[in-house]
């Protein structure tokens, strides 16, 4: 079967608003005529049991990133905000950070540590109380005003254990040291660090109908792991399947975000229970690592070969995007990000990535063409 693609203003086309990922800016997409829900179909592709179509976080997916639902001093970077200039704050364990305009994301405020000495943690290190910040106005508010019942309602919540060693120590020299000399301490901050992401992951239950939760972790640069497998196994594995553990047996998903080469440690990922994972492109041979794992793990990835800042055709754009189903959407495990600035030319991607996706699962799934 060969499903529409409606052009850009057709009058006979449904509409919808949507938010742009890290961004305050609604934009005006297709509303998409589809056979299930969004979520339904999410369940389908995440279990590789025969989705119809692959997702695409912008039009299947309710966005939420932790600093987002919260009232009260900031918690952590606010990829909403517009700023033109480098500015300073303290996140919600105490760390001086810069968000770096240039970089498009926060780091570590230079020449600062929070803790000198990661055997000091407990002295030191004061985990947020949860009250301190009202989370119940903004959850209220989005479900009486935004929420779509059969969307995806992703949560991001930010940092993961590594990144939280890191961000405590003041950077990932002092993480690495903290890691290779004293693992005891290491492992005794982690543990406690779990307990507060678990009561958080409780907290979002208690106000969202939440399907999919999202952790940073980078483990990696572009060249390899920056800790061992032998580290992953005595420190690292443990307590994040604790956190993957505990979302799942809410009845949602988990997806790690791990940015570096960390193709030795996606064995790992799969034996914590991770149903996606989202990496570096530019790092990992992400369609290998498809075909290598898909019947065991998810991917979450951009449409293949669109370089932020370059200006597509049509054309170009419904090349890339086929590419993109051809190479991850086999067996299900898969789903997209669709970021394009130009109003039209996403329109074009998100009816397009739905249609071929719908025409390529017709054809794997043997159904008839009509």
């Amino acid at each position: 079967m060969s499903y529409p693609r409606p052009a850009y203003k057709d009058p006979a086309a449904q509409t919808e608003k949507a938010q742009v990922l890290f961004t305050t800016f609604e934009v005006t997409i297709p509303k998409l005529d589809t056979p299930i829900t969004p979520l339904e179909n999410f369940r389908l592709a995440a279990e590789r049991k025969g989705p119809l179509w692959a997702p695409n976080s912008m039009s299947d997916f309710h966005n939420l990133m932790l600093q987002d639902i919260a009232i009260g001093p900031q918690i952590a970077a606010d990829f909403s905000r517009r700023a033109t200039e480098d500015y300073c704050y303290t996140d919600w364990f105490g760390v001086p950070m810069t968000w770096v305009v240039s970089a498009g994301g926060a780091t570590n405020t230079p020449g600062t540590r929070l803790v000198e000495d990661i055997n000091d943690w407990e002295r030191v290190v004061k985990f947020p109380d949860l009250k301190n910040w009202d989370f119940k106005t903004k959850a209220d508010e989005f479900m009486k005003n935004v929420y779509k019942p059969g969307k995806v309602l992703q949560i991001d919540l930010g940092w993961g254990c590594i990144q939280r060693l890191i961000g405590v120590l003041g950077g990932y020299t002092e993480g690495m040291y903290a890691l290779a000399l004293d693992g005891p301490a290491v492992r005794a901050f982690f543990d406690r660090f779990v307990e507060h992401v678990i009561e958080l992951v409780d907290l979002m239950f208690s106000l969202y109908p939440v399907n999919l939760i999202t952790l940073h972790d980078d483990w990696g640069t572009e060249k390899d792991t920056f800790f061992s497998p032998q580290t992953m196994e005595e420190l690292v594995f443990e307590p994040t399947k604790r956190i993957v553990d505990h979302v799942k047996s809410k009845g949602a998903y988990y997806m790690q975000h791990t940015c570096g080469n960390v193709t030795r440690f996606i064995p790992y990922m799969i034996d914590m229970g991770a149903d996606f994972l989202q990496l570096q492109r530019r790092a990992v041979d992400i369609p290998a690592m498809k075909q290598k794992y898909g019947g065991k793990i998810g991917f979450n990835t951009g449409i293949e070969g669109v370089e932020p800042g370059v200006t597509y055709t049509r054309e170009q754009l419904t090349e890339k995007i086929r590419a993109t189903v051809d190479t991850y959407a086999a067996g299900g495990g898969f789903f997209a990000n669709i970021f394009e600035p130009d109003p039209e030319r996403l329109w074009d991607a998100i009816t397009e990535f739905y249609a071929y996706s719908r025409e390529y699962y017709d054809r794997e799934q043997g159904r008839q063409s009509q």
